[in-house]
């Protein structure tokens, strides 16, 4: 018979696995210049979809529509961490508001 803190740390393995997964399956969108630039990015932190208005790649020099890229992949990569979050304290039953947040996440 499993003791009861192997059977715990079982199950919230279970648990993370499921969050995991779950968070591949959810995406946020980030943006910069406007909405000239958008980054779709998921719960895993991967750049899913990037897409840049025609009229900026005529009109404006390359350094310039690098920064937003950049700022809107930025963007995505931070609202896809908040999402973890809320997602890992709603998972774990944490209290929200923690001093520090959670390193890594």
């Amino acid at each position: 018979m499993m003791p009861d803190f192997l059977k715990k740390a079982q199950e919230m393995q279970e648990k993370m696995a499921r969050l995991q997964e779950e968070a591949a399956r959810k995406t946020v969108v980030g943006s910069s210049g406007g909405q000239m630039v958008t980054a779709i990015v998921n719960g895993k932190m991967e750049l899913v979809s990037l897409h840049i208005e025609p009229q900026i790649l005529k009109s404006e020099e390359p350094s310039f529509i690098e920064d937003l890229i950049v700022a809107a992949v930025n963007d995505g990569m931070g609202k896809a961490r908040e999402l973890m979050a809320k997602s890992f304290i709603e998972a774990t039953g944490l209290p929200s508001g923690l001093p520090g947040g959670f390193p890594g996440l």
